[in-house]
């Protein structure tokens, strides 16, 4: 399973990496609204004006996830002796609900010009305006992918929902991209068209996106497979007769584990606890994003 074989990276890396994609995002964004800004104002199209307020717009998400995972990273204190780790989660719904409500914004704008049809007269975009749609395109495409490594690295549900957030704009300006075309070579209807398409595959991402968040916020258990690998690993501990229980549940991106195992009832109260150890020690070990296991001991 994934979850349980990617590389180990501690909340002080997994903070760096956030900063660093976050920071290389709020400078693409910037440069890539101003680039659309001006060539919507050139070439006369509103399509591009809008989606480079969009693409200006998303500085805002990327602000709210690195600030859900930088908080989420802090150490326990007296007040959180569990740490913080589901304010990530918070950051996540958060970002969800902002894709949903961009992905409800271009949808509805797509039905309001499919149904008015008042584009007759309106100034022909000019080439520009298609570079731009293309490089935009290109660049979010790319931050894409780049944010979603990242994210699986260092299991971010707040990452991950910044990585849809540039696809979000990448299938945004792909619908301008259509618009400008479109009105171009006569036929402007493409552009709401392509909008309302759009609207469906956003929503699709949001919704995945809160459903993960909302798991790892009430303690949803791990997945079959890796409680079939925990279970292989625990029986392989000398001394362990019988696994009694074995309870998991996400907390943020990390998981609790709850073990309760049988050993011969004529061992030391040391041996027990030497066999329970291992068994902690084991699991710990195996799987990197474990945050803390707990193992009791029935005497048989």
């Amino acid at each position: 399973m994934e979850q349980v074989r990617k590389e180990f990276v501690t909340d002080e890396k997994a903070k760096k990496i956030a900063l660093h994609v976050s920071g290389v995002s709020v400078a693409g964004n910037v440069l890539l609204s101003l680039f659309k800004l001006l060539a919507g104002i050139i070439g006369h199209s509103g399509a591009m004006i809008s989606d480079a307020v969009h693409s200006a717009s998303d500085v805002f998400g990327t602000i709210i996830a690195v600030l859900g995972i930088s908080i989420s990273k802090r150490k326990s204190d007296a007040n959180h002796q569990y740490g913080h780790d589901r304010l990530e989660c918070v950051a996540a719904i958060v970002l969800a609900v902002i894709l949903l409500a961009t992905g409800l914004g271009i949808g509805i704008s797509g039905m309001e010009k499919i149904i008015k049809g008042n584009s007759k007269g309106a100034a022909i975009p000019g080439v520009i305006a298609l570079v731009a749609a293309v490089v935009s395109i290109v660049f979010k495409e790319w931050m894409y992918w780049y944010t979603r490594a990242a994210a699986k690295k260092i299991n971010s549900g707040a990452l991950m929902a910044e990585a849809w957030h540039h696809r979000s704009d990448a299938l945004s300006s792909v619908g301008a991209f259509a618009g400008i075309l479109g009105a171009r070579l006569g036929y402007p209807i493409l552009d709401p068209i392509a909008s309302v398409i759009i609207c469906l595959f956003i929503g699709k991402a949001a919704y995945d996106i809160f459903k993960d968040a909302i798991d790892k916020m009430v303690d949803k258990s791990c997945d079959d497979e890796t409680l079939e690998q925990m279970r292989g690993i625990i029986s392989k501990q000398a001394g362990v007769l019988h696994i009694d229980m074995l309870h998991t549940r996400l907390f943020g991106a990390k998981m609790y584990v709850d073990i309760e195992i049988s050993a011969d009832g004529t061992l030391s109260l040391e041996e027990g606890h030497e066999i329970a150890q291992k068994v902690h020690d084991a699991v710990e070990k195996e799987f990197p994003l474990v945050k803390h296991c707990m193992v009791h001991v029935n005497p048989v």
